[in-house]
């Protein structure tokens, strides 16, 4: 095996720097992943994630995860209402019979990312994720890295694979090439206790999500399984309008002058969000990797999931992160390249096809989502799917 003795170092612990490492040590690979997380408590995790047929979930499967997924994942939780400004209802997914069938190509069922991430955790051997490491620089004094961490510690691996998201530190030592802006930002919240917080809300969330459009903005409301809510505010911004603002963030009077005139369009239902919000929100201003990039292979350099190929979210992000562990695991254990660099090649060329191809079809899905005649588009799109 082309790993045999070789120790690899996975930077960032989310979704796909954690199926990465179960599946490299299900072939015997000595595999670290370093978070920057003081401990795997440090953090509240986001929504909720979809996983698909042929990358999320296939990539569980071959983790020998699936069962702990089946326990853990939220029947129900993907129905979704199309709504407008004034909560108007024009598509209702909940007077639909669900199927709940693994075996089916198109059910996508939802998971909470903190059970997710909890899944993978437990799936390693306990000494697997260095907690408390945040990577500031990396050298290669040989042939091996040495990686250094901003709580002093160093370490030496053979293989570097990039896991650390969309501000990725590794992705610099690959490629010179820079995310652009999209035009467009995201300002994330949540809602705690939502039932009594925000009855009016979690009445018609029912469990699931809320896609709302109006005003050329776009609103989602997920449920979450520990009886919270998540809003994304999806809104067309000049790429500094967060810090020109002068918005504090974790000032309620603030985020609710600014929401209020942000969304004057909207019926005042949706102030139960905005009004009952843990602070502080967080803006998002949202970036995507040039579509036509590419880096040539290093020897023993790699990175995956958001690191390498950033986008606006599409409901495909953690799936793709995912599918990259799977198939950069199946090059490097298997028997068909001679050496790692090979590996490393195949790996990078399918991923940078597959992620051109979704990284145009997420900015064309987010310039739509903000422009006038969405709803209708986005009932024809669930129709068609449902049909």
């Amino acid at each position: 095996m082309l790993l045999e003795n070789k120790q690899v170092a996975i930077v960032g612990g989310g979704p796909g720097g954690l199926t990465l490492a179960r599946l490299l040590q299900l072939k015997g690979v000595d595999v670290k992943v370093y978070e920057r997380d003081f401990n795997k408590d440090a953090r509240v995790q986001g929504g909720t994630l979809d996983l698909h047929f042929q990358s999320g979930l296939k990539a569980l499967e071959d983790a020998g995860l699936m069962d702990a997924f089946k326990v853990n994942y939220r029947p129900g939780a993907g129905k979704g209402r199309i709504v407008d400004e004034h909560a108007k209802i024009f598509y209702d997914e909940h007077n639909q019979v669900s199927d709940e069938d693994f075996s089916n190509e198109w059910f996508r069922p939802e998971i909470d990312r903190g059970p997710l991430r909890d899944i993978l955790l437990h799936s390693l051997q306990s000494d697997t994720v260095v907690w408390d490491s945040q990577f500031v620089a990396m050298s290669k004094p040989g042939d091996a890295w040495k990686l250094e961490f901003k709580n002093g510690t160093t370490a030496i691996a053979d293989i570097v694979i990039g896991a650390d998201g969309a501000n990725s530190k590794i992705r610099s030592f690959i490629t010179p090439v820079k995310p652009f802006y999209t035009g467009v930002i995201i300002v994330e919240g949540s809602v705690y206790n939502a039932e009594t917080m925000a009855p009016s809300m979690h009445q018609l969330l029912k469990g699931g999500k809320i896609y709302a459009f109006g005003a050329e903005k776009y609103l989602h409301v997920s449920s979450k399984g520990d009886g919270s809510l998540v809003f994304y505010i999806c809104t067309k911004e000049d790429e500094n309008r967060v810090q020109t603002s002068g918005i504090d963030f974790s000032d309620k009077r603030q985020v609710l002058a600014w929401l209020k005139k942000e969304f004057r369009e909207w019926d005042n239902v949706w102030l139960e969000l905005f009004e009952n919000a843990g602070l502080p929100l967080i803006p998002r201003p949202q970036y995507c990797m040039p579509f036509d990039r590419s880096w040539s292979t290093l020897p023993n350099l790699t990175m995956l999931g958001d690191a390498a190929h950033l986008m606006p979210p599409s409901g495909s992000g953690v799936n793709m992160a995912m599918l990259d562990a799977l198939e950069l695991s199946e090059c490097l254990t298997g028997n068909d390249f001679e050496d790692i660099p090979a590996a490393i090649a195949a790996y990078e060329k399918e991923m940078q096809t597959r992620a051109a191809k979704e990284a145009q079809e997420s900015l064309e899905m987010t310039q739509w989502m903000l422009a006038e005649g969405a709803l209708a588009k986005m009932v024809q799109m669930l129709s068609q799917i449902q049909d």
